[in-house]
């Protein structure tokens, strides 16, 4: 029993101590991203939990920004690829190519791509081919590439932020579900709201830009995202994660209005990234273990792009964020 609570306290002091370096993590971003809070927290979260994020916005909503600076406070280094239809996974993964030596020997020397970095911006990622997304979606999921039947391991962590624009649709090609599934949260990009746009008018328009300076190492990211791994989850949190995520499915035994509302809905990866995700919360809120309020404040960003409307309640004006607000009500 001694040992138990020997960890147990190990545990809570080594929380203690990352609520106070995100908290400087947080201030750090608020130099160069002003209001978008949410947007930052769950951005970050993801990170935590060792995830990869789609930010669906329109252009202009500082997207790569944001990108550019997590990766500056965390330490990681960071890349950004513009996906377009033309984009080969060669140019994402990288490539042999054929080198002779002084004394006349020929070999095959591989060129890594821009995916070999810790934090990958993939830009417009729905304008590249399918072939392409698909080669994303190995490193993604695997965290290593195939090139030429040669293993190449991606390095550590390794996070992809990807960006779409909700509105333009034309000359794209739109993810399939599967590529969806390994985002661990779609993070919806609004407008900023009137004092925020105000800051960024003075702070970007000046002589001077604020320079953003690292918090974190690499190192401290991987020793977190452990950390986080262990935070205890109750039961009735765990009950609240199964009976939200199972309520979405359409199956015989469910509710008419589901059964009615979703074509398809979310499978047990979405029960994995709630997992993860209530644990993560709470150790950016200090606090010691995860609640019931934690499922539902990420039921939207990991269930939203986890299922689909049917045709006949997208005609009558239903959206995925009110299924799930109607879904939350029964867990909380």
């Amino acid at each position: 029993m001694h040992s138990i609570n020997e960890a147990d306290s190990t545990i809570i002091a080594e929380i203690e101590q990352a609520g106070d370096t995100l908290a400087q993590v947080r201030e750090g971003i608020g130099r160069a991203i002003f209001g978008q809070k949410e947007v930052v927290e769950l951005s970050l979260l993801a990170l935590l939990c060792g995830g990869h994020a789609l930010l669906v916005g329109l252009p202009g909503l500082a997207k790569t920004r944001l990108v550019e600076t997590l990766g500056r406070v965390l330490g990681l280094s960071e890349k950004r690829v513009q996906f377009t239809p033309d984009l080969m996974p060669s140019d994402i993964l990288g490539a042999e190519v054929l080198e002779e030596s002084e004394t006349g020997q020929r070999h095959f020397r591989f060129v890594p791509g821009p995916v070999f970095c810790q934090l990958l911006m993939a830009d417009e990622i729905n304008r590249a081919s399918p072939r392409t997304q698909s080669a994303l979606l190995q490193a993604m999921q695997e965290k290593h590439v195939t090139v030429a039947g040669a293993r190449h391991d991606l390095p550590r962590p390794f996070h992809v932020l990807a960006t779409q624009n909700p509105i333009e649709q034309e000359g794209t090609y739109p993810l399939p579900e599967a590529q969806l599934d390994r985002f661990l949260l779609q993070i919806d990009v609004p407008y900023p709201d009137i004092e925020a746009e105000r800051r960024m008018l003075f702070a970007t328009t000046g002589a001077e830009e604020t320079s953003v300076q690292p918090v974190m190492t690499a190192e401290q990211l991987i020793a977190l995202q452990r950390l986080i791994r262990l935070v205890p989850v109750g039961e009735t949190v765990v009950d609240a994660i199964l009976e939200l995520v199972r309520s979405a499915r359409p199956h015989d035994d469910a509710d008419p209005f589901i059964l009615d509302s979703v074509a398809w809905g979310p499978g047990p990866r979405a029960s994995q990234a709630l997992m993860l995700g209530v644990r993560a919360r709470c150790v950016m809120d200090g606090r010691f273990a995860p609640s019931v309020d934690d499922v539902a404040a990420l039921a939207s960003p990991v269930l939203r792009h986890r299922m689909a409307l049917t045709f006949s309640a997208r005609a009558d004006g239903e959206t995925i964020d009110t299924v799930i607000e109607r879904l939350c009500g029964g867990i909380t």
